[in-house]
């Protein structure tokens, strides 16, 4: 570890160059999850000592969508007080034209990311955010029950409700009452968009509006997807994971009262921390398919990356800190800390992550199934089209309406907003 520590020391020198003859004072907004405020400044405490400039953390409430409504608000106010924004890989089209063209800036440091990643921040042509870490959902299940009960990794979600109802039985007639068989996220916000997705879409129903802007939601495999969800609620799900995000879950999952869980690649390190009840006992697999033509595994695509504002008044400089956080130093850094999934491509292959991260070479297979939101086909439009999609999952999720009439409904809903185009 002197080792790293000593390589990161060098890395930061090189990259921040000389000390800037006036000290700047910086801003930038997060709303990371588990622990990642706590080694974002970290990160940034490194910059600071090396640089000179002082960084601040805005810190916002972990969802995505209250993030996002926030975001628009500053920017459309012009607010210079915060210059650097932490974005969902959706928002790169609808937040595009109040950020920074960093093209130019990073040219240098661009190809050591993936393609595909660096191309869903590019609109227009401009780069408008660098990528910092992705992400991709997994199934994470308890392997010690599983053993314990002589079960299977589900592979399709007919598996999964088996086997969650097999263990989840077992275990509360043997005392373990506050046991639950499967979490996930199933508030009415983003991340229902993305857990929905995967139920639709691995079921063959589609992507709810595909490439060429079709909205394709309204079909009965889709209606299936659903109305498979819906029991699970109050079986192998409590009632309350209606109002999960991804931290609720976790929180049942991590004290041991979940046999499987749909959650991002940050809860692994955290499960596997000093003093939690599940450490060493679990591990994770791709979410499963659905059943019939068509079914497949799918998880949707995520990850964060950092935006400057056009507003900031130290665009420079705050080009230079994101460039910083996002280098491969840092990014290793923060995978060792979190088990973050990085972006940049040789990561994949260093030892020291492979030692203390093991899960990182290993989420590869994950990312084979990742999909895309729909937000390029729906531009601008995305915020306001994922919204009507959780909402109507949601109430059917509640029992309220039928998923076949709810689909319906979305289906003229979305289409009055695409009007003649997205």
């Amino acid at each position: 570890m002197k080792l790293f520590h000593a390589f990161l020391a060098l890395a930061v020198t090189v990259m921040l160059g000389t000390v800037p003859v006036r000290a700047v004072e910086l801003s930038i907004v997060s709303g990371d999850t588990g622990n990642g405020i706590k080694v974002l400044r970290e990160i940034l405490d490194r910059y600071e000592k090396e640089s000179g400039n002082k960084v601040s953390i805005v810190v916002m409430p972990s969802s995505g969508t209250d993030q996002f409504g926030q975001y628009r608000l500053w920017l459309a106010a012009g607010n210079s007080d915060i210059d650097i924004y932490q974005t969902d890989v959706i928002w790169a089209p609808q937040l595009a034209s109040q950020l920074v063209d960093l093209t130019a800036a990073t040219r240098d440091v661009v190809g050591g990311h993936f393609p595909s990643i660096i191309q869903s921040q590019t609109v227009n042509g401009k780069l408008v955010a660098l990528p910092i870490f992705t992400d991709a959902p997994a199934l994470y299940y308890r392997k010690d029950l599983l053993d314990k009960y002589g079960a299977k990794v589900p592979a399709t979600w007919k598996e999964l409700g088996d086997t969650a109802k097999l263990v989840m039985d077992k275990e509360r007639a043997a005392g373990n009452r506050d046991i639950w068989g499967f979490v996930f996220q199933g508030n009415a916000y983003e991340g229902l968009t993305c857990n929905a997705l995967e139920w639709v879409m691995s079921n063959g129903g589609g992507q709810i509006i595909e490439p060429d802007g079709t909205v394709s939601i309204n079909n009965s495999k889709a209606a299936a997807a659903l109305d498979m969800a819906k029991g699970w609620i109050g079986t192998i799900a409590p009632p309350g994971v209606l109002a999960y995000q991804e931290e609720e879950s976790r929180g049942v999952w991590q004290t041991g009262n979940a046999v499987f869980m749909r959650n991002w690649p940050y809860a692994y390190a955290l499960g596997n921390g000093e003093g939690s009840p599940i450490k060493g006992k679990f591990d994770v697999a791709p979410l499963p398919a659905g059943t019939g033509e068509g079914a497949r595994p799918v998880a949707t695509l995520g990850g964060w990356n950092l935006a400057v504002s056009k507003y900031s008044k130290h665009p420079d400089a705050a080009i230079e800190l994101v460039k910083f956080i996002a280098s491969p130093a840092m990014q290793k850094y923060r995978t060792l800390k979190t088990s973050n999934l990085p972006t940049i491509q040789a990561l994949y292959d260093d030892v020291d992550i492979a030692r203390e991260q093991p899960i990182v070479p290993h989420w590869k297979q994950i990312f084979l199934n990742a999909v895309p939101r729909p937000s390029s086909a729906t531009g601008i439009k995305y915020n306001e089209a994922s919204s009507q999609f959780w909402n109507a999952v949601h109430n059917t999720l509640s029992g309220d309406g039928a998923a076949a009439d709810n689909l319906a409904d979305l289906e003229a809903t979305l289409t009055r907003l695409k009007g003649r185009g997205w």
